[in-house]
C-alpha cells in the first residue's frame, strides 16, 4: 500500500503574475488550515492570482475542498482568481462527485492555469 502523509507544509513559487502553492500528500482537516492561511496572506498582500498545484496530493476531503473554495472566494473579492492544476485521480473524482469541477476547473499544468494572467 502506498504510504500517505499529511500536508504539513507546501512549496511556494512566485511566478510574477501569479503565485503557485504546491501541497503534497493528504489535504484534509489537519493540513488545509495552513494553506488557507497562506492564501489569505497572499491575497491581503496584493497577490490575488493563485494556482494550487495538486499533482502531489493523493487525498482530499471536505476540509481541503473548503480551503480551496474559501481561497477562491477571497481571491475573487480582490479581483483575482484561484485555479487548480494537475489534480490526481482521487482529487478529480471528489471534484466531480461534488460538482466542484464546475467552479474549480482543473487545468492540466501550472503553466496552463496561469497562461492568461
Amino acid at each position: 500500500m502506498k504510504e500517505q502523509h499529511q500536508v504539513t507544509n507546501f512549496e511556494e513559487a512566485d511566478q510574477g503574475a501569479f503565485v503557485v502553492l504546491a501541497p503534497e500528500g493528504k489535504f484534509n482537516l489537519v493540513s488545509a488550515p495552513p494553506l488557507k492561511a497562506r492564501i489569505d496572506d497572499l491575497v491581503a498582500g496584493g497577490k490575488a492570482h493563485i494556482v494550487v498545484d495538486l499533482h502531489a496530493v493523493d487525498f482530499i476531503d471536505s476540509s481541503g475542498l473548503g480551503a480551496l473554495i474559501a481561497g477562491l472566494k477571497a481571491a475573487r473579492q480582490q479581483a483575482g482568481d484561484l485555479r487548480i492544476a494537475a489534480p490526481g485521480e482521487q482529487v478529480r473524482a471528489v471534484l466531480k462527485l461534488t460538482n466542484l469541477d464546475r467552479i474549480l476547473v482543473p487545468f492540466a499544468t501550472v503553466d496552463e492555469a496561469g497562461h492568461d494572467w
